[in-house]
């Protein structure tokens, strides 16, 4: 029997990732996007009571990292985006930001993953895409010095970086970034025995196409809901095991077909704008418990195309976090509130059975809203930042701000309120459709209550007589 466990023993030792690593172990994402949030100490606590194994931060933050220690705890920190160019060319800067940034902390605060960059692929700065993999190699030699020879060096990316998807056998990666990224980064990867750090959102797709794909496959709770690749005769039963698949494709397609996926984030928004299907914390319980008890199956379950395999995994996020720019939705994939309660029960080791969760509440968004929906400033917002967002929205598009300049029809009353919530709604029905939000770096909020009402009479410029024209535009009545 001690003889039996000897070649286990020497291949977890042999294997850079020990065997803890390659557990189905889940983690949490610890993002900071937040004005509100609890302090490094309380937050460990909290992930603690999560019975996360795992945390990802999106830098170094000293504080977080000085609270992980001697917690068990295994940390993922990460490079930002703005220093990668200058690392990628600079072996000291690389080496600064070890010693700064990692050595004062390791190996007491358990640090086993390195990322450098944030889905850095599917930004708009191409020149910057070239500097990742030289950026990584330097890193990793600035570890070797230092001596941190287990922590994984990587770049996290988003289901973006694919061309095709579907079916998963078709996985292929973008032409601009296959040769020229994709297929070094993977070389490293591959050599370095590291993973490809991969965001995988099921909600994207289905909230893109929510007629086309079912919602009970994306959440894994289809009975007989299945999709079979034509190509390989591989049968899915759930989205998020298509989607990751896809990605193992693209990379057999570039010469690399076995190099190990982590799941650096995947979550489900518990809500979001009046315009957002599905984001609500029924669907946020059903999908992250049911991923967690897919993460942590004893035996693993992986994919039909890695059948057996671990997948480590983060969950986005701890947080709601209301700094967060962008639509609703990103303020609201937390486990819990700012203040810590839970938004909903989770037990991120899988140990709980589903059956002892108390009931959800209904969702009520699992179909399109099909009511008016305006942009307006939100309450108790700056002034001042309400002033320059005005200038902003004004700017943009065709002729959004015409009515409310002077001897415009909606000038009066001549409020900043009224005319800022004109501004953002006027510029929100331009832009919405090609990514345009209504959040103005969180001056502006949705609404369902027509702004316009009641319905405002006065007087139009030096005429006495009162006139009583009524104008719609853009969502406003007004009244002269």
């Amino acid at each position: 029997m001690e003889k039996a466990l000897i070649p286990l023993f020497i291949l977890c030792f042999l294997v850079s990732s020990s065997c803890a690593e390659i557990s189905g172990a889940v983690g949490v994402n610890y993002g900071q996007l937040g004005n509100n949030l609890p302090t490094p100490s309380h937050s460990v606590e909290l992930i603690k009571s999560l019975k996360a194994k795992r945390v990802k931060i999106y830098d170094a933050n000293p504080e977080i990292l000085k609270a992980l220690k001697n917690t068990g705890l295994q940390v993922s920190i990460m490079v930002p985006n703005q220093l990668v160019k200058n690392i990628s060319t600079n072996q000291t800067l690389a080496n600064q930001w070890v010693h700064t940034n990692l050595v004062p902390f390791y190996p007491e605060t358990l640090i086993r993953y390195l990322l450098v960059g944030n889905e850095m692929l599917s930004g708009t700065d191409n020149s910057s895409w070239f500097s990742i993999v030289p950026a990584m190699r330097k890193i990793k030699k600035a570890l070797k010095i230092h001596g941190a020879h287990k922590v994984k060096v990587g770049t996290t990316l988003a289901m973006d970086v694919l061309q095709s998807s579907f079916p998963p056998s078709n996985g292929t990666f973008r032409s601009d970034i296959s040769s020229s990224v994709m297929k070094p980064m993977l070389q490293f990867l591959n050599r370095t025995k590291s993973f490809l750090f991969l965001d995988v959102y099921p909600y994207f797709p289905w909230s893109s196409e929510p007629k086309t794909i079912n919602l009970d496959y994306a959440l894994f709770q289809s009975k007989n809901i299945t999709i079979t690749d034509p190509n390989t005769g591989l049968t899915y039963t759930n989205l998020f095991d298509q989607m990751v698949d896809s990605v193992i494709f693209a990379m057999k397609r570039v010469g690399y077909p076995d190099v190990r996926i982590f799941i650096a984030e995947t979550g489900w928004p518990n809500g979001g704008d009046f315009d957002q299907i599905g984001a609500n914390i029924y669907n946020a319980a059903t999908y992250n418990r049911n991923v967690v008890k897919k993460f942590t199956a004893k035996p693993p379950v992986g994919t039909p195309a890695r059948p057996g395999s671990v997948l480590p995994s983060f969950i986005f996020a701890l947080y709601n976090e209301n700094q967060k720019p962008g639509p609703g939705t990103e303020r609201h994939f937390g486990l819990l509130h700012p203040h810590g309660k839970p938004v909903y029960e989770i037990d991120l080791s899988g140990e709980t059975p589903l059956s002892e969760y108390k009931p959800l509440p209904v969702p009520e968004n699992n179909t399109p809203y099909k009511g008016k929906i305006w942009c307006v400033a939100a309450k108790g917002a700056n002034k001042t930042a309400l002033g320059l967002a005005l200038s902003y929205a004004c700017s943009q598009g065709n002729k959004t701000c015409d009515p409310i300049q002077p001897r415009g029809y909606c000038r009066h009353p001549n409020s900043l309120i009224r005319h800022v919530s004109y501004a953002f709604s006027s510029y929100w029905a331009q832009f919405k459709k090609t990514g345009g939000s209504c959040y103005f770096d969180g001056l502006a909020t949705q609404t369902i209550k027509d702004p316009s009402k009641p319905n405002l009479t006065y007087f139009l410029g030096p005429v006495r007589k009162m006139r009583k024209l009524k104008i719609k535009t853009n969502g406003f009545v007004m009244l002269y």
